[in-house]
């Protein structure tokens, strides 16, 4: 019996004491802090590019599929690309190493490999610069038409 009479005791202490928490004043989260604002250098190079996105059209698998992304710096200072990357392995970008003057013009050479992957090709390559617009993001696409079947002559 004292068993069951202390057990009972413990019973109400706990519950009176969990209801015994002030529960009417909930502590309100915290607000993340707003995101900090990267300042644009006015002044920065700026890109203009000829096109963002190339269209290859239909492309035979196997060979390189190959294109230019042409730009002229608007800016007033050079720009410097420090990287460019593509969206996957099949997408290698090449870029100028130099500086970029104000007025003066560049290129983006970008070489799709083909090579077992027939299908639409829609890829990234994106440039890490001090230009105005960095990240920059150039687009390929078009269709890598399939190899067609070999065919092996009949044994007689």
């Amino acid at each position: 019996m004292k068993k069951i009479m202390l057990s009972l005791l413990c019973l109400t202490v706990w519950t009176a004491a969990v209801h015994a928490q002030d529960k009417s004043k909930p502590i309100p989260p915290t607000p993340p802090p707003p995101p900090a604002q990267a300042s644009v250098d006015p002044d920065a190079g700026k890109f203009k590019f000829k096109e963002e996105t190339h269209d290859y059209g239909d492309v035979p698998e196997g060979p390189k599929a190959e294109c230019d992304f042409e730009f002229k710096n608007v800016g007033k200072k050079p720009i410097v690309i420090s990287e460019a990357h593509g969206s996957c392995g099949c997408t290698v970008p090449e870029w100028p190493k130099e500086p970029i003057l104000p007025g003066k013009k560049g290129k983006i050479h970008v070489i799709y490999n083909t090579e077992h992957r027939p299908g639409p090709i829609s890829k990234d390559v994106t440039i890490n610069s001090n230009a105005q617009q960095s990240p920059m993001v150039l687009h390929i696409k078009g269709n890598v038409k399939p190899k067609p079947a070999e065919t092996t002559p009949a044994a007689h």
